[in-house]
């Protein structure tokens, strides 16, 4: 057995990193992090998935939104890893922007969506990404996003 690349992550670690639970946590896996610019991670898409009763009947389809989220999700790891911090506490990271979003390949039950992604740069709590979503080696989407860590609203108005 081979031993897991620096910065892997089970469930347990992700859900420390990301605020989602079910059924709005989209990484199941990381399979490496290097803490500074990039990371690997993995969402198994099943038939289970509760977008699937109504996107679409008879055809089901991952919404390219979801796949968007997913890759935001593997992004906010990334950024909490540069920071050295995990939320939970008086910052939250927000999802800020998206530039150049495209969709290439429908994504179905079944598939192992393959999540990327790389920090072009990280100033003053703004992070830029580049990530994108690979099914059976082809891109299914990509994009630029913006992701800011703000102060968390809920610790402001306890004080």
């Amino acid at each position: 057995m081979t031993p897991p690349a620096p910065g892997a992550m089970e469930i347990r670690e992700i859900m420390e990193y990301l605020p989602h639970r079910y059924p709005f946590l989209l990484v199941d896996r990381v399979f490496e992090c290097d803490g500074r610019h990039f990371i690997r991670g993995m969402k198994n898409v099943t038939m289970n998935e509760p977008f699937f009763q109504g996107h679409f009947p008879g055809f089901p389809l991952m919404p390219g939104v979801l796949v968007v989220e997913a890759l935001a999700q593997i992004a906010s790891i990334l950024a909490w890893r540069i920071a050295g911090a995990k939320p939970g506490g008086e910052l939250l990271i927000f999802f800020a922007g998206i530039d150049n979003a495209r969709f290439r390949r429908q994504v179905q039950p079944g598939d192992t969506l393959l999540l990327e992604g790389r920090v072009n740069r990280m100033i003053r709590g703004v992070g830029k990404f580049e990530v994108r979503a690979l099914v059976d080696g082809e891109v299914a989407a990509e994009a630029n996003l913006l992701a800011a860590m703000r102060p968390n609203p809920s610790v402001a108005a306890a004080r």
